[in-house]
């Protein structure tokens, strides 16, 4: 574990430029999957109910509408 710990060190926390490139990277990659992951779980609790899936009946209508 101890060889671990060091490479993860010498690595990314070593030196301050590396670890704020380090913190930046990890912090944009876990905003990314939350953000995918809160989305999916929103249209799975409300599918169906969201423009994306019924706009086709509502653009259809209006275009038969116009004729």
């Amino acid at each position: 574990m101890a060889g671990l710990s060091d490479f993860v060190y010498n690595t990314f926390l070593r030196r301050n430029f590396t670890m704020l490139g380090t913190v930046f990277v990890s912090a944009f990659a876990l905003q990314m999957a939350f953000d995918t992951g809160s989305d999916r779980i929103w249209d799975s609790i409300n599918r169906g109910r969201q423009w994306k899936d019924i706009k086709a009946k509502y653009v259809q209508a209006a275009e038969d509408d116009d004729e």
